[in-house]
């Protein structure tokens, strides 16, 4: 007993997730992706392979 109960909540809360939607701040986006381009109009991204790897070493056989 008590399981219907819990189980609409649940239906309810999962509806709600699916259907939301929130107000889009489109100005904040805009200043987000500007802030992301540097100077040449490339964008600044951080890629994990362009910082040395920890086990590194260990992939190529070298101590």
């Amino acid at each position: 007993m008590g399981r219907g109960r819990a189980k609409a909540k649940q239906t309810k809360v999962a509806r709600e997730l699916k259907y939301y939607s929130p107000d889009t701040d489109l100005s904040a986006l805009e200043r987000e992706l500007h802030s992301s381009t540097t100077s040449n109009g490339s964008t600044a991204r951080r890629t994990d392979w362009d910082e040395d790897d920890d086990y590194e070493q260990w992939a190529t056989g070298r101590p």
